[in-house]
């Protein structure tokens, strides 16, 4: 009887050692965003609540960032393992670091953010109307990164340019002190509308509408994560489900946000999602063949476009830039019906 009990004792003692053993034999990670905890970005957000990340094998950590450039040195660097970024900074990054570069290894922003908007007071209507004018925009914004190219493409030749903080943004183009600002289409046209203006009254300039057809935020690694590729996959795995969630119930990510800044207008934020949803995300290429993926000749292309307009040396192998190899497979990615 005795003998038994022992058993029973030392089976259970294991039972439980078992059970303890998948938490504390989790992979911790370091993961920063571009900006602040917003609508767009809530997905993650979701995928951690819910879990995904741990039923992964993954003690995920979640940082606000200061744009995507900063977000991209973070990862480069080893203080964070993985980041959401753009991928045109990280580009960037590794045209001036070969043998250290930072990898894309899922695309969330299919079509980028990125443009240009004027008040039509102001009397700009196209392009070509801000010839002579006065671009205010932060330094490390990425629309105002790329305007040179849009610039070129559109023939823009002379502009004079006025560093704002982001806070300072839209309201100088409020107040009149610049005739036009770049950003991040889902961020400048609701920053505007909390400012009293009106969408009609916006001209708003997408840079995906006038010829720079190039890719926008995913998700980056560092050199040494892209070597755990079980992790990796295991990252990319849980954030498709936070982002099926989120399609799904726009307001659930709402709500995951406001939990982290408790501050945040859920009506802007909601707006917000749904603009970024509408147009980045969801676009056709996305319905067709899953979220997290690249066109590989449009991707080519991006590459070279943005690497001129970076005035960059040399454009890097787009394969150092993005790869599919931790992506799911495509049944895995679809995120609409």
């Amino acid at each position: 009887m005795i003998k038994a009990m022992r058993g029973l004792g030392i089976a259970a003692a294991i039972a439980t050692w078992l059970a303890a053993t998948p938490a504390s034999a989790q992979t911790p990670i370091k993961f920063t965003l571009d900006w602040v905890f917003q609508g767009p970005t809530s997905p993650f957000l979701v995928a951690l609540e819910k879990g995904y990340y741990k039923a992964e094998g993954l003690d995920v950590t979640m940082d606000p960032g200061q744009g995507s450039a900063g977000a991209v040195q973070r990862v480069a660097t080893g203080a964070y393992q993985i980041g959401f970024a753009d991928v045109n900074a990280a580009l960037e990054y590794d045209a001036k670091n070969p043998g250290k570069e930072v990898l894309c290894v899922f695309m969330a922003y299919d079509f980028a953010p990125f443009g240009v908007y004027a008040l039509k007071k102001s009397g700009i209507r196209t392009p070509k109307d801000l010839q002579g004018k006065k671009l205010g925009a932060p330094v490390f914004d990425a629309s105002y990164r790329l305007f040179p190219a849009f610039a070129k493409m559109n023939g823009i030749t002379k502009w004079d340019y006025v560093n704002l903080t982001p806070q300072l943004r839209e309201q100088s183009l409020v107040q009149g002190s610049v005739d036009f600002i770049s950003g991040h289409y889902f961020s400048s046209m609701l920053d505007l509308k909390a400012r009293g203006v009106k969408f009609d009254d916006i001209v708003a300039m997408r840079y995906v509408d006038y010829g720079m057809d190039v890719y926008g935020n995913g998700i980056v690694v560092s050199p040494e994560m892209a070597k755990n590729e079980k992790a990796v996959k295991g990252f990319v795995a849980a954030t498709i489900k936070g982002w099926r969630d989120v399609i799904k119930d726009n307001k659930l990510g709402v709500a995951a946000a406001k939990k982290r800044d408790p501050l945040i207008d859920d009506a802007l934020e909601l707006e917000r999602l749904q603009l970024s949803l509408q147009t980045n995300i969801l676009t056709p290429y996305v319905k067709a063949n899953g979220m997290g993926g690249v066109d590989p000749e449009r991707f080519a292309r991006s590459v070279k476009l943005v690497s001129e307009a970076f005035g960059l040396p040399h454009a890097p192998a787009p394969d150092k830039v993005f790869t599919d190899k931790y992506l799911p497979p495509k049944a895995e990615r679809m995120v609409t019906q």
